[in-house]
């Protein structure tokens, strides 16, 4: 008739869940049954993310009236409830565990009083109740104000305090329970008719339940009751189903009465037997030859004169829909007074916020934990989180750590600052460029445009011209065709102009060989030889780039690591091999470059461009050898902005060294620029 137990398991741990207690006390009565019930309910506790910060063990009446024993265990009892961080304790035993309770902690904390708080809840389980007889009955229970238990489902039967209030003891002479209970309720003593003397306290059979305190009498019918009371019902219908036409001749009857039918008899009957109580409740037993049931969750309010009144707050059952099986009302429950009706904590350690995570302690429980900080690029959006999440790859997290923030996709644009200034600088050089270029057309004639190869320098002119403007192709957001011109357009251009520097180069070095007598490199002079030059190297860098673009273009990309609040999106170099090969490649031409104008800088200087070229190329080569360090510490728009520097600073470098004295002469000291004053300045 009694409920499952699973069902109070169930009932435990969603109360301790719905308040969020993972840290509390077990008491348990130290026999078969406690025992079953902490095996149980512990790893329950566990996988519900509870601990147990003690388990307690509570003798029985027989074998705790040692003085020792009980001082010992009052000590103990003593030191669970100085743990501050416990303040749920769960409990489990019969009426008598309660009685013991209360009398450890009035042993084991002297200075304990009806004004004394303990501030602590108790959670009781259905095998509890509170009863009181005789001498207890001036007993304190306001240590259990507030406590929460539960009790097996009842009804009231219509009547049932009515009865109550008429029942005296002397209805039955020969049942003698209601004569002693009578007298351990009302602390009083029927007189013996055989002894003449007279006794303080004497019972008059008039006393009347309802006058009696709940804790030694309650009016109404409690969970017990009910199940005894539907219990009798049952086996009733079961003897009305013998009893009837239908088996009085059956061979289990036959020639029998049902005073003389052996008890076992009765199960098949009460198998199937269907009816509804006098609360119109449907009484009946499942396959297991259990009646299913539930647990009411009942509040223990407590009064000044010892009094307490039971209040239902809420009920378990596992017979409502999944997920509703538990359900309680908080605004009904009275807390014990110290917590001021908010709703009590009983936890190992404090919440982690929004933004930490639980970090495990060595050597303690699950339940007792520090909180972190959760890491960079994660969050937690609730409290006690095992731990952090990541955040999707185009969100970052805030510094906070508890949300996700949609991160900004940067590039260089033209709408910025730098982007303004790169670009105007760009435009600005290549105007310079072909102001240069047109001043050397229009001066073609003149000796100082005519020397070292007319053509060659137009051609490095106009690479110079596209160097500046190819500095454009990296402003902007990265687009399929820029990507794949960006790399590739910069190396072939710049590669053309270097490869010009040389072929001019070489053909200072050849000139002056051969004037001398007898020079076989008089048939290298003429203008097929920087030709060659320019044509063998360029073709070189643009196979390379052709090469790049078929195996590893590079493409857009969206670049979501590199900086946390930021969405980089840049042009994938596709293979970074093919990109250092290229910058290696112009790289080595510029050395070539230097040497040999280095080794031909002594030549006279009528006729000679190589201290000028000497020097470009010692800032053409100084530019790059700081790029690639610049550009691998660089990250997002700042990494653009540094290859366009490079770009601007080295193809400057080429413009200014090389024609900056050339277009002093042409423009400012035309009188320099003739054929005498170079002959007269050579002599």
């Amino acid at each position: 008739m009694v409920p499952s137990e699973a069902n109070q398991y169930i009932g435990i741990i969603s109360l301790l869940k719905h308040f969020g207690w993972t840290w509390i006390g077990l008491f348990a009565v130290d026999n078969d049954s406690g025992e079953h019930f902490t095996q149980v309910l512990e790893p329950l506790l566990s996988q519900n993310g509870i601990c147990s910060a003690f388990t307690q063990m509570i003798p029985n009446q027989n074998n705790a009236m040692d003085v020792t024993a009980v001082n010992i265990l009052a000590s103990l009892i003593y030191l669970a409830f100085s743990e501050s961080k416990a303040t749920t304790f769960v409990i489990y035993g019969d009426s008598m565990t309660i009685l013991w309770v209360n009398t450890y902690v009035l042993i084991g904390v002297p200075s304990y009083n009806e004004s004394t708080s303990l501030g602590k809840i108790w959670v009781m389980t259905a095998q509890l109740d509170f009863t009181l007889t005789g001498l207890q009955n001036g007993w304190d229970f306001q240590l259990f104000e507030g406590a929460l238990s539960f009790t097996i489902h009842s009804d009231e039967i219509r009547g049932f305090k009515e009865f109550l209030q008429i029942v005296k003891p002397g209805w039955n002479q020969e049942d003698g329970f209601l004569k002693d209970f009578w007298e351990q309720a009302f602390n009083c003593l029927f007189p013996d008719p055989q002894e003449l003397i007279e006794v303080d306290g004497t019972c008059t059979g008039e006393e009347r339940l309802e006058n009696l305190p709940a804790t030694i009498f309650e009016m109404h019918m409690t969970g017990h009751s009910y199940s005894i009371y539907n219990a009798v019902y049952a086996v009733a219908h079961a003897l009305q189903a013998i009893g009837s036409s239908r088996y009085k001749h059956s061979p289990m009857m036959s020639g029998k009465s049902l005073q003389d039918l052996q008890p076992w008899k009765l199960h098949p009957f009460l198998d199937g037997i269907l009816f509804n109580n006098s609360v119109g409740e449907a009484i009946f037993f499942h396959d297991n030859r259990e009646r299913r049931g539930g647990f009411d969750i009942m509040n223990m309010v407590t009064f000044p004169n010892k009094s307490f009144q039971r209040v239902r707050v809420g009920r378990v059952d596992a017979k409502f829909q999944e997920g509703k099986e538990f359900n309680i009302n908080t605004d009904l429950i009275v807390w014990h007074r110290s917590f001021n009706q908010v709703t009590p904590v009983s936890v190992c350690s404090d919440s982690c916020h929004s933004g930490y995570q639980k970090k495990k302690k060595e050597g303690v429980k699950f339940c007792c934990y520090s909180c972190a900080l959760c890491p960079e690029g994660k969050i937690s959006t609730q409290k006690d989180m095992d731990d952090c999440s990541k955040c999707p790859d185009d969100q970052y997290a805030s510094k906070d750590r508890d949300r996700c923030a949609p991160k900004l996709t940067i590039f260089l644009s033209y709408e910025e600052p730098l982007g303004i200034c790169l670009a105007l600088v760009a435009i600005s050089s290549s105007l310079i460029t072909a102001v240069v270029l047109g001043t050397f057309i229009k001066h073609k004639d003149t000796p100082i445009v005519k020397a070292n190869n007319r053509d060659i320098t137009y051609t490095l002119l106009v690479s110079l011209l596209l160097c500046f403007l190819s500095s454009l192709l990296f402003i902007g957001r990265p687009q399929k065709l820029t990507c794949c011109l960006r790399q590739s357009s910069f190396g072939i251009i710049f590669s053309v102009a270097v490869s010009c520097v040389l072929a001019k180069t070489i053909t200072v070095v050849v000139a002056f060989m051969a004037t001398k007598p007898g020079s076989s490199m008089r048939k290298w002079v003429g203008k097929t030889l920087a030709s060659s030059i320019v044509l063998f190297c360029s073709l070189i860098q643009a196979g390379i780039c052709v090469v790049w673009l078929a195996i590893s273009p590079p493409l857009p990309n969206l670049d979501m690591q590199s900086v946390p609040a930021q969405i980089i999106s840049e042009c994938n170099e596709g293979s970074v091999t093919m990109f250092y090969l290229v910058l290696g490649y112009m790289g080595l031409l510029a050395i070539i470059s230097f040497t040999v104008a280095f080794l031909a800088r002594k030549l006279p200087d009528s006729f000679n461009e190589a201290k000028f070229i000497t020097f470009s190329m010692l800032m053409f080569c100084s530019v790059w050898l700081s790029f690639v360090p610049t550009y691998l510490s660089t990250k997002g728009k700042y990494m653009v902005a540094v290859e366009i520097f490079s770009i601007l600073a080295s193809s400057a470098g080429l413009l200014c060294c090389i024609f900056a004295p050339k277009c002093f002469i042409i423009v400012l000291r035309p009188d320099l620029n003739n054929r005498e004053q170079l002959i007269r300045k050579k002599n």
